[in-house]
């Protein structure tokens, strides 16, 4: 009785074990299938070497730049599509490919931005190179989030924004090369973010009231002390205008 439930306990974890093992390897045949989808292939190296019509264990691994855990399993480890000139943007479906821990896609036509959730659709990668795509455009900080990545290049690129931190990877000044926009450690300090142009507008526009009612108060204090200066005037001297025209009278009749 004993050997036999040894026995069921067996048999029931190698069912489990293979239908974990299949559901991966299905995992893996649909990771591979949307990248080859998402990528313009001028050069047929995908097209010529990817042929999905094949059901025998380990035929993904004889795919050009795929690299298998097993030559007999399904299971990709590593793929190396550097310098194939494949055009698109990052191929979201590669987060299908749960067991990979390399990406090479350096050297390409990749363009467009990395996801901003970068790091949950590889986030089991140990090393990543995006070098030489010359229309990557941004960086996101999301990046940063891979816990595993050892080694890393998007240098010769055309990415803006911040460096990320990450926590296992050392950035190198070499890994982030030849991207003008690029900034933060290990390359120069980011700058200081420039103000809304509107803001600006609004400020200026603001100072230059100020300065108009400035002028108009100046003005008006100008006449009022002026015209306050003259009344004063005659308040000292109320008789002044009587004696002058008096004085004029006596002269005039004196002389007829």
């Amino acid at each position: 009785m004993e050997l036999k439930s040894y026995s069921f306990v067996g048999i029931s974890l190698w069912i489990l074990v293979s239908c974990t093992l299949s559901y991966a390897t299905v995992q893996d045949i649909a990771c591979l299938k949307s990248i080859k989808a998402s990528f313009e292939d001028p050069y047929n190296y995908l097209n010529a070497s990817w042929n999905f019509n094949n059901n025998t264990e380990g035929y993904i691994c004889k795919f050009a730049g795929v690299e298998c855990w097993h030559p007999d399993e399904n299971k990709v480890l590593n793929l190396r599509l550097s310098d194939m000139g494949l055009k698109g943007e990052f191929p979201r479906g590669i987060k299908n490919c749960s067991s990979m821990t390399g990406l090479d896609l350096s050297s390409n036509n990749l363009s467009g931005s990395l996801p901003e959730d970068i790091s949950h659709l590889v986030g089991f990668l140990t090393a990543l190179d995006l070098s030489s795509n010359n229309s990557l455009v941004r960086i996101p900080a999301q990046l940063g989030q891979l816990g595993r990545l050892k080694t890393f290049s998007v240098a010769n690129n055309q990415l803006s924004g911040q460096i990320p931190s990450f926590s296992n990877y050392t950035a190198k000044p070499d890994d982030f090369a030849n991207n003008q926009a690029l900034c933060g450690e290990p390359l120069k300090l980011c700058q200081t973010p420039s103000k809304d142009p509107h803001t600006g507008i609004i400020a200026g526009a603001a100072i230059g009231g100020v300065t108009f009612a400035a002028i108009v108060v100046a003005i008006c204090l100008f006449f009022y002390f002026r015209r306050y200066a003259v009344k004063k005037k005659k308040d000292d001297d109320p008789e002044g205008n009587k004696w002058a025209k008096s004085l004029t009278g006596s002269k005039g009749i004196k002389a007829s």
